[in-house]
């Protein structure tokens, strides 16, 4: 499944924040039949990312499980890089990079992405854009 990402975005209305569980998924749909996941984090940041697990080809990422991984740079030592949020599929375990949608454990597949949307918390509503982020 391919999401295009060079559409024009607009933020909408998914839910309340108080609708979502920390650490746990929460399925979406936007306007264009797209689904989505959305995660809120312990630390209170809310995430979005495709629903579609490019793996397994099922729309399950809101049943993955969110955590933290280490992401040293090349040559950098792994204690003193950054922490990122992440997402493992609750199919085969591939790991990604919620900021980002980079694939960080593609448990010895070839290394698949995902797509990330902005997300805002406005009035207590989450907010989510309608297509995904451009990569760089």
């Amino acid at each position: 499944m391919s999401i295009a990402s060079d559409q024009e975005s607009t933020m909408i209305d998914i839910c309340p924040l108080s609708a979502l569980t920390p650490e746990r998924g929460s399925a979406a749909l936007l306007p264009d039949g797209t689904q989505i996941a959305v995660f809120l984090l312990d630390d209170g940041s809310v995430h979005a990312v495709q629903q579609h697990d490019p793996y397994s080809g099922t729309n399950i990422l809101a049943r993955g499980l969110v955590g933290t991984h280490r992401v040293p740079a090349e040559g950098e030592d792994p204690e003193s890089a950054p922490v990122v949020p992440t997402l493992a599929s609750p199919m085969f375990k591939q790991v990604w990079n919620l900021d980002t949608g980079e694939v960080i454990d593609a448990g010895g597949g070839e290394p698949q992405t995902i797509a990330v949307f902005d997300v805002a918390v406005e009035d207590g509503m989450v907010r989510v854009a309608t297509a995904p982020r451009n990569r760089s």
